[in-house]
């Protein structure tokens, strides 16, 4: 098995209702990093950061498992930052600032070492450079799961559909499958996202749980209640993160193991956002998801019997 993850390594500043931080360590390759870890011993990331990125953070992600040697250090350069503040409902959000710094000509160069890759995750970045690295690899992957945004959409729909033509698994939330498909119902939107290429689709939808489509099936995972949710970012990358960490620990593609790919990486998800940043990911502990996953469980499992009238 080996796993390979493409995102970014960031730094951000979040406020929510609950409180506000200064510069923390951030970035999708490092929630989905963090997430994967709990399936799988080693990730192997592409990145670029700037010399400003701590050393100690590089030391906290090697501790997780994460190899960087495909991690472009620039040292005369700033890291990818991103601001933001987040509204009383938690869903919603502004932007305050965007540094894309590094970011800006960032060119993933997949090492010899990652080559030969089972499973690939391309997180959220350019669908230009997202399909580079499909095509820079040798062999294709056993599974190859995208996420993306409303932003490309916004500035390139044509590069991004042809990007999504060449996955197998879409990972995006309820409006951006409703932007990216022009339908409201989010079966309809399923049906014609699938038609444009991969084999099933995952719509996220917050605190209301998460769909997971195929051609023939569909499958609903709820979210879990929480008492507390002081920060979303990288919830969606946590999410990801378990997702695809569950599926190349298994090594099961099918659709009913993503069923249970689904839950895993939604209880992860339920973690992260107990604290700012990384904070919770980084201390988790495998019987603590073990736990949450069985809440998870319970939370749907029923027993009824139906009678004929």
């Amino acid at each position: 098995m080996s796993l390979l993850v493409i995102g970014t390594v960031a730094f951000d500043a979040i406020e929510t209702p609950f409180g506000k931080t200064d510069k923390i360590v951030g970035g999708a390759a490092t929630f989905i990093s963090l997430a994967a870890s709990h399936f799988v011993k080693k990730t192997n990331i592409v990145s670029v950061v700037g010399g400003d990125f701590p050393k100690d953070a590089m030391e906290m992600l090697k501790a997780h498992g994460v190899d960087l040697e495909g991690l472009e250090i620039r040292e005369n350069e700033k890291t990818f930052f991103w601001s933001g503040k987040y509204h009383n409902d938690m869903n919603s959000r502004d932007t305050i600032d965007t540094q894309l710094n590094v970011l800006e000509t960032f060119e993933p160069k997949i090492p010899a070492n990652y080559q030969g890759c089972e499973f690939l995750m391309l997180g959220n970045l350019s669908p230009v450079l997202q399909r580079q690295v499909i095509e820079s690899l040798h062999t294709r992957p056993k599974l190859i799961v995208m996420d993306t945004m409303n932003f490309w959409m916004d500035i390139m729909m044509d590069e991004l559909k042809r990007t999504i033509s060449m996955v197998d698994v879409l990972s995006i939330n309820d409006e951006e499958a409703r932007q990216l498909s022009g339908e409201y119902s989010l079966v309809k939107a399923a049906q014609k996202i699938l038609a444009l290429g991969p084999k099933y689709l995952i719509i996220k939808k917050g605190e209301h749980g998460a769909l997971l489509f195929d051609k023939e099936n569909v499958f609903f995972a709820p979210a879990l209640p929480l008492e507390d949710v002081f920060d979303p970012t990288g919830a969606g990358d946590t999410f990801a993160g378990g997702f695809i960490g569950y599926l190349a620990e298994t090594r099961d593609i099918s659709f009913s193991n993503m069923k249970r790919a689904i839950i895993y990486g939604s209880a992860l998800a339920s973690f992260c956002v107990e604290k700012f940043g990384t904070e919770r990911m980084v201390n988790l502990s495998d019987a603590e998801l073990e736990k949450r996953v069985h809440e998870f469980i319970s939370l749907v499992q029923f027993d009824i019997s139906l009678v004929d009238a």
